[in-house]
């Protein structure tokens, strides 16, 4: 891409950070977007609930990544809770759609976060994404959280649903809790570890993400995975071998379901998902295997 104007939510998580640093690093002009009153003229103000984005300094942008959205695993999934994991991401990909919608030139592309949940448990089963929804809350929040950019795609703009699997990185998300317990010697199989884990390098979402904005081909939704997913067993066993610690522990399903509520059927199931689209549009993996991307999370 040539030097651009990107607006992007989410700026300050874990993806979100990374991608700016990225971008910026590039000659990019990114133009954070925030949830309170802008503090220089590279700032969007945008509240999510009340469907409001400042459409004038949005107006320009090349580009816009979509990555806000409350923390799944952040708190036990009370009703409240699940209320504020579906209303951050559909209310706000609404209000970023018909921002983007309304503008007299809007940008050339639209990447929504999306989240490979959208399968539900597949078991064994590999799946990529002309695969249907599945059953539960995930995948009816993921359907809403997708069919939010409307506007956006109702008025040319291209758009793409970025799924993503489990980001591989210290600094946050599953292995942002994993590593710690990792090092202590204190880690294991969760349940009977024969679930399905689709992991991703935080490095390789950072350039899926960017090679999404590039390539005029990618639209709707693409899997951010990495091409073959692997057991909770085989990752237990990589951690320990790459950590050179224990992996003796074992948390029980019937503990995680005590522990985490309705959330331990997300740690509990299995999801193979493969990134049939994004290898297809010439997408290369810097690291595709999960001891790999191990090791490139705790470079970092």
């Amino acid at each position: 891409m040539e030097r651009s104007r990107i607006a992007v939510t989410g700026s300050t998580g874990l993806i979100g950070t990374a991608l700016v640093r990225s971008l910026r690093a590039d000659g990019h002009e990114v133009r954070p977007m925030v949830r309170r009153p802008a503090r220089t003229v590279h700032e969007i103000e945008w509240d999510p609930h009340r469907g409001y984005v400042d459409v004038s300094r949005l107006a320009g942008c090349d580009a816009v990544v979509h990555l806000a959205g409350a923390g799944v695993g952040d708190h036990r999934w009370t009703a409240a809770y699940k209320k504020e994991i579906r209303d951050s991401r559909v209310l706000g990909t609404a209000a970023v759609a018909e921002a983007v919608a309304s503008l007299d030139t809007p940008p050339r592309v639209l990447v929504s976060g999306s989240a490979i949940g959208f399968y539900g448990d597949t078991g064994d089963r590999a799946v990529d994404e002309d695969a249907p929804p599945g059953d539960g809350f995930l995948p009816s929040v993921c359907e809403e959280w997708e069919a939010a950019t409307a506007a956006a795609e109702e008025a040319g703009v291209r758009t793409v649903h970025a799924r993503t699997g489990l980001v591989v990185a210290s600094g946050g998300g599953a292995w942002g809790r994993l590593f710690p317990l990792f090092k202590a010697g204190l880690g294991g199989r969760l349940g009977d570890g024969l679930q399905y884990w689709s992991f991703i390098a935080l490095h390789d979402h950072v350039a899926a993400l960017r090679h999404l904005l590039d390539t005029e081909e990618c639209t709707g939704p693409v899997n951010l995975t990495a091409p073959e997913p692997v057991t909770n067993a085989v990752v237990t066993a990589a951690m320990g071998r790459v950590l050179h610690r224990p992996t003796v522990f074992t948390a029980p399903a019937p503990a995680l379901r005590l522990a985490l509520g309705e959330f331990a059927s997300d740690v509990l199931g299995s999801q193979r998902v493969v990134p049939r689209r994004l290898l297809d549009s010439g997408f290369s993996f810097a690291f595709p295997g999960i001891e790999d991307a191990i090791r490139a999370a705790l470079r970092r």
